[in-house]
Formats: C-alpha cells, sequence, structure tokens
C-alpha cells in the first residue's frame, strides 16, 4: 500500500466512527516493513473512555502486540490533527513519522494548542506532515457537526 493509501485507510476508519456516533477520526499505524498493522476510530462513547482516541487505540494495539511500550520505527496517519494527550503518546511511543489530515485550531496539539514537540520536556519528536488529504477530512468532521446540530 502506498502514502496515500494509508490515508484512505485512515478515512475509513474516521467513516466507522462516524457511523457508529463517534467523532469521526481515524488513525492507522504502519510498520517499519509499510504494512499497516494497527486501524481504529475514535470509541470514546462506545467505550465510556475520554482516552479512546483512535490514535491511541492503535498504539495501545501494537504497544501490546509486540510486548513493547516503544513502536521505534512506526508511522501513523490519523485524519485529525492529535490533541497534546495524543501527541504526548506518540512522542512516548517514539512514532518515526506522523502524518495528519485536518488542522485542529480548537484541540490540537501540534500545530495548534499545546504544541507538544516543541517542548523541552518532550523526548522525542517525529516527523510531522500535515494536510494530507485535510479536505476529505475536514468535510467528515464538518458534516458530522452538522447532523448533530
Amino acid at each position: 500500500m502506498e502514502f496515500n493509501g494509508f490515508m484512505t485507510a485512515a478515512l475509513d476508519e474516521a467513516r466507522a466512527a462516524a457511523a457508529r456516533g463517534e467523532v469521526p477520526v481515524g488513525a492507522v499505524l504502519v510498520s517499519p516493513e509499510g504494512r499497516i498493522v494497527a486501524r481504529a476510530g475514535n470509541r470514546t462513547r462506545e467505550l465510556s473512555d475520554p482516552t479512546a482516541h483512535a490514535e491511541i487505540l492503535v498504539i495501545r494495539a501494537r504497544c501490546a502486540e509486540l510486548g513493547s511500550e516503544r513502536l521505534t520505527g512506526h508511522d501513523l496517519y490519523v485524519t485529525l490533527e492529535p490533541c497534546a494527550m495524543c501527541a504526548t503518546a506518540i512522542s512516548a511511543a517514539r512514532i518515526r513519522r506522523l502524518y495528519y489530515g485536518a488542522s485542529d485550531p480548537k484541540s490540537g496539539g501540534v500545530e495548534h494548542g499545546a504544541r507538544v514537540f516543541t517542548h523541552s520536556q518532550c523526548h522525542h519528536v517525529p516527523e510531522v506532515y500535515e494536510g494530507i488529504a485535510a479536505r476529505e477530512a475536514a468535510e467528515l468532521l464538518r458534516d458530522f457537526f452538522l447532523q448533530k446540530r
């Protein structure tokens, strides 16, 4: 699967999250060998867990599978700019590269808000690539919230 295919898979997870009534954010984790090894959409409502963001779910799944808290060499594709909690988890897991779609001026923690990766306390800073399929990701979110209002 190619670069754009990984974000397409994350968008599929976001659509599935929306169908479950969750905020449509999806993530896929790609191994150093270039395979999707974990995928998830938000499940905060379903699990009654405010930490069940798509990014956290894929990190937890892969760490459990590997029996390690580190995901060195892995790349994360997520449809929305990670919040401060997720950015901190990405750093702690030592994710190699972060690719995200839509920016999140309200709750983002990478480009906006806390800007976690710029803090001196941040132990690891992944390579960050923003704006990947941003239009599609933003449309999913906009449509979801329009239906809720």
